[in-house]
């Protein structure tokens, strides 16, 4: 079982560990706070200062002879004589001579092919049974389907690959056999709760980002003179979401306050009925990785070659050099547009040289159609570029100022804008200052609870 820091009165519990888990988790760090922070949904790749509630009882993957030491390679799953395995910077299969047995999937970034699954087939291709692994390589847990294709049991695995923890989904129950004694759960709340006591971590006020389980968590504890909070991520649209709308009446056993870290959303709950008193705005106290250099590079990350008013930007700002990178081959209509001096490509894309586009651009064009690759707009974000985009584009507007995003037929209007920054030094900083404002930026002294 896992040991950990318990300096103060602060868990941290997730019920998956995305980008908005991270950046709230990274707003604790930065503002002083040694805290252990708890995900319950773990996919075997979780950084190691997490605590996962399922690993917990497993055992230690990290020092154990089955460990590879890293994650496994897509060519290194073990098939029969003679089968098959392929892959691309998507996804893999395994194949007997020339049929379909299993699909693999690839924990991101996807181009770097390791292992987080794969899907055995049944009948009728419907996958029959899927093998997890984990960052070391190892397989942690399987998980069984229905002939329908649907999920009925996880088992999750003991490094020696013993049995440890079967979460039946058809009925929610959850069993762990731990030390020799055999423990049902009804369902998910009940094991959390059940490891929060284990870890000792039942006395702790919990901040969580979720109205599912770990709101369900806070509910079942007993009062224990802290009260909890909920820090909101989500989008509550035209109704206050009914668990919410349970702290807002007061008839939350421990939590009392909620934080929303989006200003359009934070504006949105109130029009909708939230109470002023228990509601604030509080964003994340980003990490940033650099300054912007006032270099007139830009980067546009794209895996289609439909970018709006593409050459109309191009030929439009000489003075700019585009780097425009995709993780797949180009077509030969965007492989067209190196023959303008200011436009250089990068096909098939490789991470190293992904990392020095972020660190050597100091624009970042959001103006492709598709899906958004490599979390470009966040990092962009992170890397202080100034972003702009097409509404009809844009990707991820928590990171843009309103003011930065314009109508497909104002491209003149985009291109003034990054005129006056290219040419200003102050007022470049000046729009990258108006992006961290529009994103809630915070600072240490904001994270006091």
């Amino acid at each position: 079982m896992a040991e950990f820091n318990r300096a103060d009165n602060i868990v941290l519990l997730f019920d998956y560990y995305g980008d908005e888990s991270q950046m709230l988790h990274t707003s604790f760090l930065e503002a002083g706070y040694n805290l252990p922070a708890v995900v319950i949904n773990d996919d075997g790749f979780l950084p190691d200062d997490l605590i996962s509630v399922y690993g917990y009882f497993l055992g230690d993957y990290k020092n154990s002879e089955k460990s590879l030491g890293k994650p496994r390679y897509f060519n290194g799953i073990d098939i029969p004589k003679f089968w098959e395995i392929s892959g691309t910077n998507t996804n893999g299969e395994i194949c007997d001579k020339g049929k379909k047995k299993a699909g693999i999937f690839y924990n991101y970034p996807y181009e770097k092919r390791l292992v987080k699954a794969v899907d055995w087939d049944g009948d009728k291709g419907k996958v029959r049974l899927s093998e997890h692994y984990n960052k070391y390589g190892a397989l942690w847990a399987t998980t069984a389907f229905n002939k329908e294709g649907q999920r009925v049991l996880k088992t999750y695995l003991s490094p020696e690959g013993r049995e440890i923890i079967y979460e039946n989904f058809v009925t929610g129950d959850i069993i762990l056999n731990e030390d020799k004694k055999v423990t049902i759960f009804k369902n998910k709340t009940e094991f959390v709760i059940y490891f929060l006591k284990k870890a000792g971590l039942v006395s702790k006020r919990l901040i969580y980002n979720s109205l599912s389980t770990p709101f369900f968590v806070s509910q079942m504890l007993e009062p224990n003179g802290f009260k909890d909070i909920l820090f909101w991520q989500e989008r509550a649209d035209r109704k206050i979401p009914g668990n919410m709308q349970i702290i807002f009446d007061n008839n939350a056993t421990r939590c009392k306050k909620v934080f929303v870290q989006n200003q359009s959303e934070y504006d949105n709950l109130l029009n909708i009925g939230a109470p002023s008193d228990m509601v604030s705005k509080l964003g994340n106290i980003y990490k940033f990785l650099r300054s912007n250099g006032h270099r007139k590079n830009v980067l546009i990350c794209t895996n289609s070659d439909s970018i709006e008013h593409l050459k109309e930007l191009i030929t439009g700002m000489p003075y700019l050099t585009f780097h425009i990178a995709a993780i797949t081959e180009m077509s030969s209509k965007l492989m067209e547009t190196e023959r303008y001096g200011n436009v250089k490509l990068y096909p098939g894309v490789k991470p190293k040289v992904l990392d020095e586009l972020f660190k050597n651009c100091d624009f970042y064009f959001d103006i492709n159609y598709g899906s958004e690759i490599a979390d470009a707009v966040r990092r962009a974000f992170l890397n202080n570029m100034f972003i702009t985009a097409f509404s009809n584009t844009a990707h991820n507007t928590d990171y843009l100022a309103p003011e930065h995003i314009f109508k497909a037929h104002d491209a003149d209007d985009l291109k003034e804008l990054v005129k006056r920054a290219a040419d200003e030094s102050a007022f470049l900083d000046e729009c990258v200052d108006r992006q961290k404002k529009a994103a809630l930026s915070e600072v240490p002294a904001s994270y006091v609870f």
